[in-house]
């Protein structure tokens, strides 16, 4: 099975696109099941070479006409927008069709592995530890829709192993944290914070950046996780890589950073100094607002996987550098 195809939902989007290039670039089959649209997504697939690419509309039929020769299925696809309301389409989509999905890869075979989210884990009141287990996990109070759908699926496998239902032969879940990186142009107003502060300040604009309406952190000091997709996509190899490391992990970096210090970093790799303007958070925002988010990475270290993580200025003026300041910021 390690030579088989492999299929990646999502694999046109943000992350999906990053590892469909790093399946590729090891010599991998690949299949994408996404949706294009009318927008230029499809940039970023434009450089790679598919073995298939599946509407969402032709899986079930794709997964029929390929038993046995799935090696893996990496399930990225979902609705990933926090401010979707149509709460029936985000349960059909990230809670349903991820218990399709893992069912079938139980049933023939193959390997699977899903993107969770840091949502599950709501206003952090309740830390940021990826205890996979079943009272762990009900401790978690995410705050949109979005976040729920995440940890609903989370707790379904949770009770299906304890209870010694059918599981893929491997099987691993990551919590990505606030990523940013190439490829993510496409997302709009859910674009990571970097490529927003970049678009002004390139601009000659300033950035702007939420107002802090928490005593403890100051105006642009609101703190998050931060980290580059090229480590998403390393960890990720990393487990395929490893057949015998499987459970729920966090990915982010283990290190919180402010916004106004992504804001500086901005700055720092266009060369200019950070103008930072703050305006106030959204009255309907406020109540749903995370202040700080940092993973805990013990058990993602524990099962093996010891690369460092890229320093923010570091990714940051990757970033810039070599992507959003070229004609071609494609990966």
């Amino acid at each position: 099975m390690q030579n088989g195809m492999i299929l990646v939902t999502g694999g046109a989007g943000f992350i999906g696109s990053n590892l469909v290039a790093a399946l590729e670039a090891r010599g991998s089959q690949v299949a994408v099941c996404d949706r294009l649209g009318s927008g230029e997504k499809w940039k970023n697939l434009a450089k790679r070479e598919l073995a298939a690419f599946v509407e969402p509309e032709g899986l079930a039929h794709f997964l029929e006409r390929h038993r046995g020769a799935l090696a893996a299925i990496f399930h990225l696809g979902a609705v990933s927008a926090t401010t979707e309301r149509d709460a029936d389409l985000i349960v059909r989509t990230n809670f349903t069709l991820s218990q399709l999905l893992w069912d079938w890869c139980a049933e023939h075979g193959a390997r699977f592995f899903y993107a969770s989210s840091a949502a599950a884990y709501g206003d952090g009141s309740a830390g940021f530890d990826d205890d996979a287990g079943i009272a762990a996990l009900a401790r978690l109070r995410p705050m949109n829709p979005y976040g729920w759908s995440k940890l609903l699926f989370d707790r379904r496998i949770a009770r299906i192993l304890s209870e010694g239902g059918r599981r893929p032969p491997q099987w691993v879940g990551l919590r990505f944290f606030n990523v940013y990186g190439p490829n993510e142009y496409h997302k709009g107003a859910m674009r990571s914070v970097a490529k927003q502060v970049h678009e002004r300040l390139a601009a000659g604009e300033p950035a702007t950046l939420f107002r802090s309406h928490h005593p403890n952190y100051p105006d642009g000091g609101q703190l998050r996780d931060f980290i580059w997709v090229g480590d998403c996509v390393d960890a990720m190899m990393w487990f395929y890589a490893h057949e015998e490391a499987s459970g729920l992990f966090n990915l982010g970096t283990g290190k919180a950073r402010s916004f106004a210090d992504l804001a500086r970093a901005v700055a720092a790799a266009l060369g200019k100094e950070a103008d930072i303007r703050y305006v106030d958070t959204p009255h309907e925002m406020r109540a749903r607002y995370q202040y700080f988010t940092q993973a805990q990475t013990a058990r993602l270290r524990g099962a093996g996987y010891a690369r460092p993580f890229t320093e923010l200025e570091d990714g940051i003026a990757h970033y810039v550098k070599d992507y959003l300041g070229t004609p071609d910021p494609y990966l």
